[in-house]
């Protein structure tokens, strides 16, 4: 009960915000992820809060995962074989070219090499979370701990950005909802935004930019598990790769996203049960792009200082040429 009582504020403002927002997209129409987003910002100041910010944390981590995972239920392997090998290998050269670009422009600017390492794989993997897990892996020095707290905030910022502008991009570009799925799961950082961007052009366009996203955050275990190595034994770093080590083989999420896949794949579910169980996705989505909203401020961005976000935003631009290059040309 105690548990319930601690989280219970911060998930009261998120699914408020939610419900506020399912009444506006319904009654007078707009993308429900995006006016999420915006409105959720617009209560930043409760972000401090300590009674708020451990519901807060929840939805925007946990409920958010929850809703990712249920969307399986309406992937099956047919419409994965659609897709075809093209999105897979072009999602897994995204990732390897964000984290030699990162190590390229983090030399050019000056800055250290866990820096290009910890960007670029938060830029090319799936933002915080691929933050989080890299900077377990690198070296611990008296700056790795506001070196992974400024890369955190410059990439949700930023990914919170492009979940605003891509679908625009997409839009002036012509790109169908196959061509737009493939462009956001490939370079969006963050899981909710790439969800969010994708269900703002269709719900075609969000399953196909999870999936490809979903490639992306396959990537992280071994990106980790490299990273400690190298600092293990090219470093000389002991034990740097324990952390590494750890990591499970698949996020929980994405096991149990697989596992609906799969289900579905195989079993002929009632369109009733698809229905609910997608419903149930949209509603937790929106909790928790609701939630990143109130914890996403601009202010945050301007005091990283410039050379942090110049990295980020350098490492971003690469993947979207790359991507959209490839979406345009190849694909």
């Amino acid at each position: 009960m105690h548990a319930v009582r601690r989280v219970w504020p911060g998930l009261m403002v998120a699914g408020t915000v939610a419900l506020a927002v399912g009444f506006i997209s319904e009654h007078y129409g707009g993308p429900a992820f995006l006016l999420a987003l915006l409105l959720g910002m617009a209560f930043n100041f409760l972000a401090g809060d300590a009674r708020v910010r451990p519901g807060i944390d929840l939805a925007a981590r946990t409920v958010l995962r929850a809703g990712v995972m249920l969307l399986g239920i309406r992937i099956t392997f047919d419409r994965i074989a659609e897709l075809g090998p093209g999105p897979v290998l072009l999602a897994a050269c995204g990732v390897l070219l964000s984290l030699a670009g990162g190590l390229v422009f983090a030399r050019l600017a000056g800055r250290s090499r866990e820096e290009g390492l910890l960007s670029g794989g938060a830029v090319g993997i799936c933002g915080a979370s691929a933050a989080m897990a890299i900077a377990a892996a690198l070296p611990r020095t008296p700056q790795a701990e506001r070196l992974t707290l400024l890369t955190v905030i410059g990439v949700t910022a930023l990914s919170t950005i492009a979940m605003v502008l891509y679908p625009l991009l997409a839009s002036t570009l012509g790109l169908g909802e196959t061509q737009a799925g493939i462009l956001f799961g490939a370079t969006i950082h963050d899981v909710a935004q790439v969800l969010g961007a994708g269900l703002t052009v269709s719900p075609q366009a969000g399953d196909i930019a999870t999936f490809v996203k979903l490639v992306r955050v396959a990537c992280l275990l071994p990106v980790v598990v490299a990273i400690g190595w190298l600092y293990r034994h090219g470093a000389g770093e002991a034990g740097a790769g324990g952390a590494a080590a750890k990591q499970p083989l698949l996020p929980p999420f994405l096991v149990g996203f697989v596992a609906l896949v799969v289900l579905g794949s195989l079993v002929p579910l009632p369109p009733m049960v698809v229905d609910t169980v997608s419903g149930f996705s949209r509603a937790c989505l929106l909790v928790a792009i609701a939630a990143l909203g109130v914890k996403t401020s601009f202010g945050d961005l301007f005091s990283l200082g410039w050379k942090p976000l110049v990295l980020l935003v350098a490492e971003t631009l690469l993947l979207l040429a790359f991507a959209l290059g490839a979406v345009l040309f190849l694909l």
